[in-house]
């Protein structure tokens, strides 16, 4: 009878990782293979350009500029395709519900205090209200149309401005509207809004919102465990 070790499966290399990436990635958006194939070659591209006409002969010089336009290739390639991963991961989940809790866990930028959880949900639609702590305040994100969302907002400002009187909040709006912000753009929106407070009163507001909350039903659709950042 065979023995069995116990030993935990071996998890794949940083090489297989950006493979199996890139073929997730090309289901969702076939034209990957020709961005990424286009940013490793224009700057090798200009490492050999380079090579030609300022090193004057030196084959120590080409060398090492045409490794450098390699490497710059390489680097500028994984960018690259981990912007398209991104934004095919966005593309197979905007819409449904759980969206924005996906992406609040997965891709929260540093400083910033979320939960996928939402802290309002409407059971029959399935529209819901997220909440965001940083330092412009805090901003709720509602996931849904505007006319269906708009109460659920309203009713948790007043309870934002009830525990935390002074601190401003914002709202940023994920739905079909047409002044709606993108799932993919929900950081960029958040790291326009002007900074108003402390890190220390960041943590003082997120405590005290934290300890009014209450359980909130997780809308069905987007599993936002699944959904995992992409490694670049």
């Amino acid at each position: 009878m065979a023995r069995t070790t116990g030993r935990p499966a071996k998890k794949p290399g940083r090489v297989k990782q950006m493979i199996q990436v890139f073929q997730m990635t090309r289901k969702a958006d076939p034209s990957v293979t020709w961005w990424v194939l286009l940013a490793f070659l224009l700057p090798v591209l200009g490492g050999v350009v380079l090579a030609l006409t300022v090193a004057g002969g030196n084959v120590l010089s080409i060398i090492t500029m045409v490794l450098l336009g390699i490497v710059t290739g390489l680097l500028v390639a994984l960018i690259v395709l981990g912007r398209r991963a991104e934004s095919a991961a966005y593309a197979q989940i905007e819409g449904q519900p759980g969206a924005v809790g996906a992406v609040l866990r997965s891709s929260l930028r540093r400083g910033w205090r979320g939960s996928e959880v939402p802290v309002a949900v409407n059971p029959r639609t399935r529209d819901a209200v997220y909440r965001a702590i940083g330092r412009p305040g805090v901003v709720l994100i509602a996931e849904g149309p505007k006319g269906r969302t708009q109460r659920l907002v309203e009713e948790e400002r007043r309870k934002v401005q009830r525990v935390a009187p002074n601190v401003p909040v914002s709202v940023i709006r994920v739905g079909p509207d047409e002044d709606a912000v993108p799932l993919g753009r929900i950081n960029r929106r958040l790291g326009r809004l002007k900074p108003r407070l402390t890190r220390a009163e960041v943590l003082g507001v997120s405590n005290r919102l934290e300890s009014m909350k209450a359980s909130v039903p997780m809308p069905k659709g987007v599993d936002p465990t699944k959904l995992r950042p992409v490694r670049r």
